[in-house]
């Protein structure tokens, strides 16, 4: 197997120190949209500085440089013991370099491994697919926003829904509306919908991946995306909670079957820095895009 450990590294570099360019468009047509003057286009100003900052001195866009989470899309043949290796060690160097903070702790004494590996860390995802060309995609998840998610069980004790469109729409908004500035709005919002508790939430975060600007293949989901969208913001929360016109720049959704007895939606909230990037293997060929 073709050793990939440099072009993981540069996946790592890119991805932490190189904002999407969906993303940062959005933060720009956020910033134009809110009152002059105001806290929240002056939080949005200063984000967007940070952006260019990062990018022009190859330095992390936060100083929390996130959970790593890795989706690899593989063929036939390649060995995911060797491929985990070669993540594994792609995430030391990138440490070493300072693409990186060295987050990885052990859960109870709160001991840092130094090069953010550890017990299942990085997380990885692997799927044998039917192309013969290899696919992963990287993200660095904050734990702010980690903090920010959410799961419910539909009937909630917490407020009256039904295990329908209304009830998931009455999930999101409470989540949204816990989560105020605390997760270093405007977020992005991942949701799944149905499954268990575990596949729920995975699905969720795989929605983080989705560009900006797509349209939900399923288009009930993509009428509730947009109101949502819209709703959220209305919620006038704002920028680092300051108060404004942008909470969220955007609502992504999936669904899974589900057992009868059990109807969960999970909302994975992803701050701003929404750091996303694939890295594609094709015939000799490398290329690291964002989605």
């Amino acid at each position: 197997m073709q050793d990939i450990t440099d072009h993981l590294i540069e996946l790592v570099k890119s991805t932490s120190c190189d904002l999407a360019p969906d993303v940062e468009q959005a933060l720009t047509r956020a910033c134009q949209a809110e009152e002059k003057g105001s806290a929240a286009e002056g939080a949005l100003q200063t984000i967007l500085e940070n952006v260019r900052l990062a990018r022009q001195r190859a330095r992390p866009i936060c100083q929390d440089t996130g959970t790593p989470i890795f989706y690899v899309w593989y063929p036939e043949g390649v060995s995911q013991r060797k491929l985990r290796a070669q993540i594994v060690q792609a995430l030391r160097t990138a440490t070493e370099r300072a693409y990186l903070r060295p987050n990885a702790m052990e859960a109870l004494s709160g001991k840092n491994s130094g090069d953010n590996t550890g017990v299942d860390f990085p997380t990885v995802h692997f799927e044998e697919w039917e192309h013969d060309h290899l696919k992963i995609g990287l993200m660095l998840k904050g734990g702010g926003s980690e903090n920010c998610g959410a799961q419910y069980s539909i009937p909630s004790p917490e407020f009256p829904a039904s295990r329908d469109v209304k009830g998931v729409r009455k999930a999101i908004l409470d989540a949204a509306f816990k989560a105020q500035g605390l997760g270093c709005a405007p977020g992005i919002l991942g949701v799944g919908i149905g499954g268990d508790r575990a596949t729920s939430m995975i699905k969720a975060k795989e929605q983080l991946f989705r560009p900006l600007g797509d349209s939900n293949p399923d288009p009930e989901l993509d009428k509730l995306e947009k109101q949502l969208h819209r709703e959220i913001n209305e919620l006038g929360i704002g920028p680092m909670g300051f108060g404004g016109k942008t909470t969220v720049l955007g609502v992504k959704m999936a669904e899974l079957h589900r057992l009868p007895a059990t109807f969960v939606v999970s909302i994975a909230y992803v701050c701003w820095a929404d750091r996303r990037k694939f890295m594609m293997i094709k015939d000799g060929n490398v290329e690291i895009a964002a989605p």
